[in-house]
């Protein structure tokens, strides 16, 4: 009974932390016409809303991680990801309603309320709840926080440098990395082209939540147990084509087939998107079942910390292709070039498919033989090492005098 209040705990304090992103997400569609005059205050409240969001969803990643391995629950993230597709969901509906029935002030109010109940749940629970690994306090006091972060650090690059860790962690980010982001060209155009209403976008990522909470459940129920390689590979080249749908978009092909630009941004806008976030579920299981035992808060926060990494690559390298094909707030002419190289770079991945494993079970199974072996070994060496002396002493006391 305790396991299951604790895991749904996890799972609403996840919930509720994405329903607070998702009712903000909309902040920036209500303060366009202010922003220029509010920029640095609005710079400074973003800024130190993602440091927040960043240590708690780091946080809530290490306990769900360290849970699910202790207590041999196998893809426990498949209900993070739920938890968060149904956040999302709540919170994009929740904002545009906010947004078109009362001022900006009274979203940021909600927000920030929300904020407040989130911080009231994490005070009521208590870490003996948890029931994970806790270090004794006697330990703390004896060990220093420089020798504490030196050995985190040590326990992490031991994880990263093995090798059904580190192939896997660069396939993933190499994948968001070298594929230029073009959704902000893309958002001038559908707004100032096309005079979408933002509420239609807003209500795009709708869309995209219920498929991510939709193929979150298929994965969890039926695709766990499909070869990793495999399903990744096909999500890789659904996430490719689903940026195609941009060039129809772009070039007015839904109109020839009969379907208006409102309905066809609400539908596929964000579709890829949704696609893209899918792609790490997959990874989170297979980087959380391999990760050492003590190290689930550093491999998380190294991968989180990785991910956003590739992400603002893949932004620059979205500004930069953008610059040099002249994409303009005036002249979207060369738009559909930089999708098609955005498509054509987002095959790539592909061709590295290899360091993804072949199956979950099958890198389990190499790993456990591996450390099998390893132990093996000590204890020979252990052996040995105790023969000797037993021996050593022996000879000794035949050689004293009696």
């Amino acid at each position: 009974m305790g396991s299951c209040l604790m895991l749904l705990t996890l799972v609403v304090l996840i919930g509720c932390r994405i329903f607070q992103q998702e009712v903000l997400s909309w902040g920036p569609l209500a303060l366009i016409p202010l922003a220029r005059e509010a920029l640095p205050n609005l710079m400074a409240c973003v800024l130190l809303s993602n440091i927040g969001a960043s240590i708690s969803e780091v946080a809530m990643d290490a306990l769900v991680a360290e849970y699910g391995q202790k207590h041999n629950l196998r893809g426990l993230q498949s209900y993070a990801f739920m938890a968060s597709a149904a956040g999302g969901i709540l919170g994009n509906l929740l904002g545009g309603y906010i947004l078109l029935r009362t001022p900006p002030k009274t979203m940021f109010f909600i927000f920030t309320s929300l904020l407040s109940l989130q911080f009231a749940m994490s005070l009521m629970t208590r870490e003996a709840s948890l029931r994970v690994s806790q270090p004794l306090v006697n330990t703390l006091k004896k060990k220093s926080i420089l020798l504490s972060i030196r050995n985190q650090l040590s326990d992490l690059l031991r994880a990263v440098h093995e090798e059904s860790i580190s192939g896997p962690l660069t396939w993933i980010v190499l994948s968001i990395a070298t594929v230029p982001i073009l959704s902000g060209s893309i958002f001038c155009f559908q707004t100032q082209c096309l005079h979408l209403d933002p509420t239609v976008i807003g209500m795009s990522r709708v869309i995209g939540q219920l498929l991510l909470l939709f193929t979150s459940v298929l994965f969890d129920r039926y695709w766990k147990n499909v070869s990793m390689r495999r399903l990744i590979g096909v999500v890789q080249v659904l996430y490719a084509c689903s940026l195609l749908l941009d060039l129809v978009l772009v070039r007015q092909i839904n109109l020839k087939l009969g379907i208006p630009n409102d309905m066809f941004s609400l539908c596929f806008s964000g579709l890829a998107e949704t696609i893209a976030q899918f792609k790490l579920l997959p990874f989170s299981v297979l980087f959380v079942n391999l990760c050492p035992r003590g190290c689930e808060g550093s491999l998380t926060s190294f991968l989180a910390s990785a991910l956003c990494l590739s992400s603002i690559v893949s932004g620059f390298l979205g500004v930069g292709l953008a610059s040099v094909i002249r994409i303009t707030s005036g002249d979207y002419s060369s738009l559909p070039v930089g999708i098609l190289i955005q498509f054509m770079v987002a095959l790539l991945p592909v061709v590295w498919i290899h360091l993804v494993p072949q199956s979950l079970l099958t890198v389990e199974k190499d790993r456990k033989r591996g450390l099998s072996k390893r132990t093996r070994k000590n204890r020979r060496v252990g052996r040995v090492v105790f023969g000797s002396v037993i021996s050593y002493r022996r000879e000794r006391e035949s050689e004293t005098p009696r």
